[in-house]
């Protein structure tokens, strides 16, 4: 993108050529072209308003759940975490929760308010904007059944507020308007006396245990399978500890592939297709990628 076209105030805020790593929970991937963080809703639309109409758009939370290829982005990312802060009790029931909002923040805080059921948002590594759109869930719970409506922004920078009705969720994937993105929603909790913040440290602690919390990795990578789990079939497939490079399938966790801080982007990306494709081959099912995959990959020089 010409960076003409910007105007002066966004200009001087906008980040070019910046490194992908820096912002994904992998610490791989390479340069954006643009890099953005909106002070706002009407910051962001200006800045919506004033790329160009082929300027593909990437919104980043926390990083998690993606994997940038080491050849960058060829569009303008925009980083939400810090820029939609809301959380606010709004009744006896509902708070709206804006996109940049962390999911474990939500759950500590509808534990103070006494709502729930929240504490499973503690154990989704993410922010509410990544909720929304992947309808992510942990420990038996899932984000758009607490869903009332939400508030999108288009590329034209218009805002509106949408139904859940508008939406289609189904397990770790969500169908509804194309072309708008999340800013905030209601969720509707119920009142609980016996909300307390030692359920949370319970499923974390648990957390902890069974997953290599602590280490480079996305999360989980790959959705379960109807009436089974990715983790099993991959260490049945005896691909624990298997790596490439620098990434390496966990020993803790067979559904989650660590960086062991030497891996590119590509050496993930490789791992990911060979537990695939080692995982059809033994078991004749074929993996989803949770992690979304997004960027262009180094091409090699001619010798």
């Amino acid at each position: 993108m010409n960076a003409v076209s910007l105007p002066p105030n966004l200009s001087a805020r906008v980040l070019r050529n910046e490194p992908m790593s820096k912002h994904t929970s992998w610490r791989v991937g390479g340069p954006a072209d643009l890099f953005f963080r909106p002070l706002d809703a009407n910051d962001l639309a200006a800045f919506l308003q004033s790329l160009e109409a082929d300027m593909p758009v990437v919104w980043v939370g926390l990083g998690s759940n993606l994997l940038v290829r080491d050849g960058g982005l060829r569009a303008a990312v925009v980083e939400t975490f810090g820029a939609f802060g809301e959380l606010d009790r709004l009744n006896q029931t509902d708070v709206w929760v804006g996109a940049g909002v962390s999911c474990a923040k939500l759950a500590k805080q509808c534990v103070r308010w006494g709502l729930g059921p929240a504490e499973f948002f503690a154990g989704i590594p993410g922010t509410m904007g990544g909720a929304l759109a992947m309808n992510a869930g942990a420990f038996g719970g899932e984000t758009w059944p607490h869903v009332v409506e939400v508030e999108t922004i288009n590329r034209k920078g218009k805002r509106q507020r949408r139904p859940a009705s508008d939406y289609k969720p189904s397990y770790r994937h969500l169908e509804g308007p194309e072309g708008e993105w999340f800013l905030g929603c209601k969720l509707r909790f119920e009142p609980r006396r016996d909300a307390n913040e030692n359920e949370i440290r319970r499923l974390l602690a648990r957390r902890k245990e069974t997953q290599p919390i602590g280490e480079l990795s996305c999360g989980s990578v790959f959705t379960n399978p109807e009436g089974d789990h990715a983790a099993r079939l991959i260490e049945a497939a005896g691909l624990k500890g298997c790596r490439i490079g620098g990434a390496q399938v966990s020993e803790k966790h067979a559904n989650f592939i660590i960086n062991e801080g030497s891996a590119t982007a590509a050496d993930l990306e490789q791992l990911i297709e060979h537990v695939r494709s080692t995982v059809e081959a033994v078991h004749g099912v074929r993996l989803h990628p949770e992690v979304r995959i997004v960027g262009e990959p180094v091409l090699e020089r001619p010798a």
